[in-house]
């Protein structure tokens, strides 16, 4: 007997009765995240890997960096890594970027396996998906997608740094940059990330495309090669390149415009390096984790901004994390629709569900409150100003990277803090509580009451 409401229930007879073993999916999806952090931080501590001792709590704060595809870390990667230890790095971003059900589903197909229920719905939960007949064609779309913008922006950077580094060490920059940006990583092989490049319009520009291609999510890339019509195009892939150009807009302007006089940061630049500098800052937010210019130099205007931009993040079933750039419009929509009192919400002649709004409410609500608790006990914690705090918590829940120099100084407690943060940024809020709250059917309905609001 099998049977999945809201869980996994998979029955094996016996002589004496049935045994019921109690699998939920996000707590599948979950374990094997875990799994892949601790082999992950068994291999970065290995002698081979590293050219210092390190600890476990270090290998482990990396290791979950890597997989979560966050980029904070505790010492620099380009030198405190071997180049085993740095490949190491390279593939847990990739595993974790791409998602351990990408991997899982093409492997199994290309030995010759079939997708069962549980596998099926277990990728659903890792690709927040409720359609079950196309996962397999998106795990492949999403596998073979990757490789080809992945292998174009390693070409494009090996070749721009090949006179700077040598053909040997600019395929291998190539190689890890690119994954790291194309999974919305943020690890770099200097301690100054790309600070050096701000006015490199070759670097900039690949680097922010790449990472805006990871960032926006692959059903809409998917449904951009199917349809290549505006018209045709699903509800959630108009609100989301909309959403992305509207909110990138508006960053790139109020960056340049508030940075300008900065003499630590615009100033001394070119008008088209300023320009060149702005973008770049303005899109990395959205959970990149690359700078090329220093964030603690940053205007505090400016950094209240990117707090807000590493809070929305991404889309969904990309390499990005945050709440997610349509679950920000959805919130935006229903306090519009509630302020004129529309009975239902549209947005392109579509009506969004109540299910969507209390979904998105939810969210956003789970990821507010565990953001304050994390400050709150960093606070406990950590010797450090509160901007660079906050900054710390925000960026590793949105696992973008960005850190105004805390991360290294960290204590053991920060540091536990901090994983946390990344892991529960990466899987979501509402995969984690999925388990926690499981949904349950009440037979008994109570009278509504109004309550005072506000």
């Amino acid at each position: 007997m099998v049977s999945w409401h809201p869980s996994i229930y998979i029955a094996k007879k016996t002589p004496k009765a049935a045994k019921k073993i109690l699998a939920a999916p996000p707590l599948i999806l979950s374990v094997s995240f875990i799994i892949l952090i601790l082999i992950g931080t068994l291999l970065l501590k290995l002698p081979i890997a590293t050219t210092a001792p390190v600890t476990w709590s270090q290998s482990l704060f990396n290791a979950t960096s890597a997989v979560t595809v966050t980029g904070l870390v505790v010492f620099d990667v380009g030198t405190v890594y071997t180049t085993f230890g740095q490949v190491i790095v390279a593939l847990l971003i990739q595993l974790g970027g791409l998602g351990i059900m990408t991997f899982a589903i093409v492997t199994l197909l290309a030995l010759g396996g079939k997708i069962g229920f549980f596998q099926n719905t277990i990728a659903k939960e890792a690709y927040n998906s409720t359609n079950s007949s196309t996962l397999v064609n998106t795990a492949k779309s999403v596998f073979i997608f990757s490789l080809c913008v992945e292998l174009i922006g390693m070409l494009i950077l090996s070749i721009s740094w090949s006179d700077e580094l040598g053909w040997k060490t600019s395929l291998f920059h190539g190689f890890f940059y690119t994954i790291s940006a194309f999974n919305n990583a943020g690890v770099g092989l200097s301690p100054d990330s790309l600070i050096p490049y701000v006015e490199d319009p070759v670097i900039n520009l690949t680097i922010t495309a790449l990472f805006i291609i990871g960032g926006l999510g692959f059903s809409v890339w998917i449904d951009l090669w199917r349809q290549r019509r505006w018209a045709k195009l699903t509800t959630y892939s108009k609100m989301m390149i909309i959403g992305t150009v509207i909110i990138n807009a508006v960053a790139v302007l109020a960056i340049y415009c508030i940075e300008y006089n900065n003499p630590m940061t615009l100033s001394p630049l070119s008008e088209t390096g300023k320009w060149l500098a702005s973008w770049f800052q303005a899109v990395t937010p959205r959970t990149a984790g690359f700078n090329t210019l220093p964030i603690n130099e940053l205007e505090d205007s400016t950094t209240a901004l990117m707090l807000m931009l590493m809070f929305i993040g991404g889309g969904s079933l990309s390499t990005a994390s945050g709440i997610k750039v349509v679950t920000f419009m959805v919130l935006i929509l229903a306090t519009y629709g509630y302020l004129r009192r529309y009975e239902t919400v549209y947005v392109y002649h579509r009506g969004i569900s109540k299910e969507t709004i209390s979904k998105a409410l939810a969210l956003a609500m789970i990821s507010v409150g565990t953001i304050w608790a994390s400050i709150f006990f960093l606070l406990l914690s950590e010797d450090a100003p509160m901007i660079d705090i906050i900054f710390e918590a925000v960026s590793a829940f949105g696992t973008v990277g960005l850190s105004r120099g805390l991360t290294p100084n960290l204590t053991m407690a920060g540091q536990f803090i901090i994983i946390f943060l990344m892991f529960m940024g990466r899987l979501g809020p509402l995969t984690l509580a999925y388990f926690l709250a499981s949904p349950k059917s009440k037979r008994i309905r109570y009278p509504e009451t109004k309550l005072t609001i506000g």
